[in-house]
């Protein structure tokens, strides 16, 4: 067997979710921006024209909203998720492989299942009523808020199926170098 015959492949699938997984979180970095920009001018509107922007400071509720939900895929990914490293920095790349299979089987990928179920009718109703903010001048769009609930179900679903995929493959195929 030669040296490239022993790495395993990142199969297609893994490539392509990979590949939505960082564009997200790269908009999620530009929105950052964006957010840090809106604040300023909030601020600005306030203490220099005396004016109030409600819609403005929603518009920021909004952009954190999705910079945290929609960036959890991300930071899977990147391997910015909390874990306890107390043992699993001392295992060999099989048995990490192992952990991170089972991690996503009984654990992220259910949650991401129930985080849709239970989101699921409360993003609909607010879709259907057609939810706007209460407050004189807020945002009309809270049902793309609360639809972030849903996004971040899915986004960190797909990010959890390419760590699967990353594991599956050390499994198969052996380790990574």
């Amino acid at each position: 067997m030669t040296e490239h015959q022993s790495l395993p492949p990142t199969p297609a699938m893994v490539r392509h979710l990979d590949a939505i997984t960082e564009w997200t979180g790269r908009c999620c970095a530009w929105l950052t921006l964006v957010m840090v920009l809106t604040t300023v001018a909030v601020v600005l509107l306030r203490r220099f024209l005396g004016l109030g922007a409600t819609g403005l400071q929603e518009a920021v509720i909004y952009m954190h909203a999705a910079v945290f939900l929609l960036g959890a895929g991300y930071a899977l990914k990147h391997g910015e998720q909390v874990r306890v490293d107390i043992f699993y920095r001392r295992f060999s790349p099989r048995t990490r492989a192992w952990v991170d299979a089972l991690g996503t089987l009984v654990f992220l990928l259910p949650m991401c299942v129930f985080v849709a179920a239970i989101c699921w009718s409360f993003v609909l109703n607010s879709w259907h009523i057609g939810e706007v903010s209460t407050d004189a001048g807020g945002l009309p769009t809270v049902y793309l808020l609360k639809s972030l609930m849903l996004l971040f179900a899915l986004s960190l679903g797909l990010a959890a199926l390419a760590e699967l995929g990353r594991a599956i493959a050390v499994l198969v195929w052996g380790e990574r170098s």
